[in-house]
């Protein structure tokens, strides 16, 4: 009986503290960026992370626009412009940016390189000023 207290207060300590996506979030840029000294690097985005908390400076994405565009290029192989709602809700999925209880809806657009790039970088600018 007490064990699952202990595990569902370790459970709600958790999600309160949003432990798992911050640790998913910072596994996701080391496996992005691949740095020499990994150890070192979770330190440096750990420190700037609690700066951009602090002073209110941009917070530490682990994609930059450029990232952001090559993406979208793979998506939208003929080259319209455009992707579909369902490449974009994967996309976000595969970001870490979208979980299936989120708000995202198909209206029925399509979704431009403009579009995608506003809702990744608002997205991320959510999760880490969240932690």
């Amino acid at each position: 009986m007490e064990t699952s207290n202990r595990e569902l207060q370790a459970a709600e300590y958790l999600e309160r503290h949003r432990i798992k996506e911050l640790v998913s979030y910072l596994t996701s840029a080391l496996l992005f960026f691949r740095p020499e000294k990994p150890r070192e690097y979770l330190i440096s985005l750990l420190e700037r992370l609690r700066i951009a908390k602090v002073t209110g400076v941009a917070f530490p994405f682990f994609m930059d626009n450029s990232n952001i565009v090559a993406m979208f290029e793979m998506m939208d192989s003929s080259g319209r412009g455009t992707i579909s709602f369902v490449q974009y809700k994967e996309a976000l999925k595969t970001l870490g940016l979208y979980t299936e209880d989120g708000d995202l809806k198909d209206d029925g657009h399509i979704i431009t390189l403009d579009k995608f790039k506003e809702e990744v970088n608002k997205r991320m600018k959510e999760i880490w000023s969240a932690f």
